[in-house]
């Protein structure tokens, strides 16, 4: 995030918003235009999520080099709630370290579990929670029924459509 004030004598400066990609703090700081910094390389690769240890911590192969990557739960935190076995993810990382977890966006999962539908509910937009085969819940229509799948987008944990 940035924003730049211009002045009616000197040079403009800039404001610059930057977050530390480890800790997940933000700070601000004022440049003078024309100020140069050196930008952070990040990479991103695809990996499918093996299986989680019993410290949490979890494990994806590397979808070209078929390596084995440990994230620790720090890093997954977030993102836990919506990857399943077998998901292709995309890992964040900085400095050879993995720094976030993505998980695609949107996906499709089963509703394993909610509440039945009763008639007359669907008409007023009636909206019901419902346990995913991922474990997470979110909120559906009326409409939706127990073993139905659903897309969901997971960056916001809403619903989107049926499937």
């Amino acid at each position: 995030n940035f924003s730049i004030m211009k002045q009616a004598r000197g040079a403009a400066k800039t404001t610059i918003k930057f977050k530390n990609l480890k800790r997940g703090t933000t700070i601000e700081n004022t440049y003078r235009s024309g100020e140069k910094f050196e930008t952070a390389q990040i990479d991103r690769k695809p990996s499918v999520y093996t299986y989680e240890d019993e410290s949490g911590n979890c494990f994806f192969m590397d979808s070209e080099s078929f390596e084995e990557v440990m994230v620790e739960f720090k890093a997954i935190e977030d993102q836990k709630k919506w990857i399943v076995e077998g998901m292709e993810c995309d890992l964040v990382f900085f400095k050879g370290e993995v720094i976030e977890v993505l998980a695609p966006s949107p996906y499709v999962y089963e509703v394993v579990e909610t509440e039945p539908n009763v008639k007359g509910n669907t008409s007023q937009g009636y909206t019901k929670p419902a346990v995913l085969d991922c474990g997470a819940t979110v909120t559906v229509p009326g409409f939706v029924e127990q073993g139905a799948s659903i897309k969901v987008d997971t960056n916001k944990g809403e619903y989107m459509e049926r499937v």
